[in-house]
C-alpha cells in the first residue's frame, strides 16, 4: 500500500510540475507561443488582459486577425493569426522594454554588437524611415534559420546617407556613433 501511495504521490507531483508540455519555464519567451491557439494562449497566460480584433498588416494589403497581450504596458505583445479561427500563429511582435525576449536572449534595447556576438557573425541592417528600417539581415550567421526578424534604431543624430530602403554600408566608426540597439522584434512561425 506505501508503494501504490508513493506512486500517485509521484505521478500526481510530476502531473502538476508539467502542466503545459508546450511551454519552458520562462512564460517570456516568444518562442514558447508559437505552437498556442488563442483558448492555450488565455490558458497560459490568465493575468494577460487580452484583447482581440482584425487589422490590416503587411503595409495595409492583408487583414488578419490579432491578439494584443499585456496591453499598454511594457510587455505589450501583438500576435498575428493565420485565420479568423485563431489556431495558428502567423507571427509573434513587440517592441516594449518590457520581460519578453527570444530563445536567444534577444530583447528590446539589445545593442548591435551583442547581435553580432549571438549571431557569431557580422549582420548589415537596412537604412531608417520606412516600414521595414533598421531590419536586420543575419547574413549567414547562427540566426539565419530562425524565423527571428529584428530592427535596429539609432540612439544617436542619424546622417541622411542612413535612410531608404537598402543595406547600409557603413564604417565600424559610424556604426559606433548611431548607437544601434534593437526596437522591434517579430518571430515568424
Amino acid at each position: 500500500m506505501k508503494k501504490l501511495s508513493l506512486i500517485i504521490v509521484v505521478l500526481t507531483l510530476a502531473a502538476c510540475g508539467s502542466s503545459n508540455s508546450k511551454m519552458s519555464k520562462d512564460k517570456f519567451v516568444a518562442e514558447n507561443l508559437t505552437d498556442f491557439d488563442a483558448e492555450e494562449l488565455n490558458e497560459n497566460y490568465p493575468d494577460a488582459n487580452m484583447y482581440e480584433d482584425s487589422g490590416l498588416f503587411e503595409e495595409g494589403s492583408v487583414e488578419r486577425a490579432y491578439t494584443v497581450m499585456y496591453p499598454d504596458s511594457p510587455d505589450e505583445l501583438h500576435v498575428t493569426w493565420k485565420t479568423e479561427e485563431r489556431e495558428e500563429i502567423f507571427d509573434i511582435r513587440f517592441s516594449e522594454k518590457g520581460k519578453w525576449k527570444s530563445a536567444e536572449g534577444i530583447e528590446i534595447g539589445t545593442p548591435y554588437e551583442a547581435l553580432n556576438q549571438i549571431n557569431g557573425k557580422e549582420i548589415s541592417f537596412y537604412g531608417f524611415g520606412w516600414d521595414y528600417g533598421g531590419a536586420v539581415m543575419w547574413n549567414d550567421g547562427k540566426l539565419e534559420n530562425s524565423n527571428l526578424r529584428v530592427f535596429l534604431a539609432p540612439e544617436g543624430e542619424v546622417a541622411d546617407k542612413f535612410y531608404g530602403d537598402r543595406i547600409i554600408e557603413a564604417s565600424e566608426e559610424e556604426i559606433e556613433k548611431l548607437n544601434l540597439k534593437v526596437t522591434s522584434i517579430m518571430l515568424m512561425n
